[in-house]
């Protein structure tokens, strides 16, 4: 199977190529491939003829979109929209890598994959619109949600909390945001799993469990031996920040779940993380 990856240098990018084996699979990312340069994506994907491509690439600065909504919508909409196009003519199946923000956070359980998506910042609306794009353009599809994803390259919430704690030495962090903390070579070993069921589809790829923005940083000081910083709760709208995540947007996994891929917890999976 020759799988193509958009998006190889970020951080899912290079799990996926890790867990792959890198001569086995092709991809493209920036400078030298744009997916908004509709000939430029074609012609990349045209010539690794792959079965399937996993379409990471996108612009996943949350506040940056919010400031730019624009460019949100022309790279993770119509970016979107230039890849699954490039799949159809070389007949390859796609997999688009999509996020927790397609929901309004207004639940008070985790969400499931059949549930509406009504996302309330430009990042959300414009993965939900790569959604829309991907399930009206191809009929053999993925459509992964994930979340508060991390590796060890790449610029990520666990990085920057020892950073800040090192520089600060004391910290402030959200309480009232709750989602998956997820680890990138977990999430790629899942899709490749995935991929291999041919099992099309909505999933929910996250670690197992869930917790707040303030017990994933403590979770994260305990394990990296900096227990002794202090970490002060506050809410949201003490926060300030160009773009408004949603409160609580856990996302269950359901259908993966139901063909046997399930992910460890992810108090363990940052454990390895960290000791790494």
């Amino acid at each position: 199977m020759r799988i193509f990856v958009t998006g190889d240098k970020g951080q899912l990018g290079r799990a996926l190529k890790e867990a792959l084996g890198w001569e086995t699979v092709a991809g493209c990312d920036l400078p030298e491939t744009d997916i908004t340069d509709r000939e430029a994506i074609r012609a990349a994907i045209a010539a690794c003829a792959p079965d399937v491509v996993i379409h990471a690439a996108a612009w996943t600065d949350v506040d940056g979109c919010a400031r730019d909504p624009e460019r949100a919508y022309r790279v993770n909409a119509l970016g979107t929209q230039n890849v699954a196009l490039a799949c159809a003519e070389v007949g390859a199946a796609m997999v688009y890598i999509s996020t927790n923000e397609v929901f309004d956070g207004t639940a008070t359980e985790p969400y499931r994959e059949w549930d509406s998506v009504r996302p309330i910042n430009p990042y959300g609306r414009s993965k939900a619109a790569g959604e829309w794009l991907v399930s009206h353009l191809l009929n053999r599809f993925y459509i992964v949600r994930t979340a508060w994803l991390y590796a060890p390259g790449g610029r990520n919430f666990p990085h920057r909390i020892i950073q800040l704690a090192d520089e600060r030495g004391a910290l402030r962090v959200v309480a009232d945001e709750v989602g998956n903390p997820t680890y990138a070579p977990d999430l790629a070993a899942a899709v490749l799993a995935l991929i291999r069921t041919g099992a099309y589809g909505i999933y929910h790829l996250t670690n197992s469990g869930y917790c707040s923005r303030y017990d994933f940083a403590r979770a994260i000081l305990r394990l990296a031996g900096r227990e002794h910083i202090p970490v002060e709760p506050i809410t949201l709208d003490q926060f300030r920040r160009d773009s408004t995540p949603p409160r609580f947007t856990p996302l269950a996994n359901t259908a993966a779940a139901a063909l046997g891929i399930v992910l460890r917890p992810w108090e363990e999976a940052l454990a390895e993380f960290l000791s790494r």
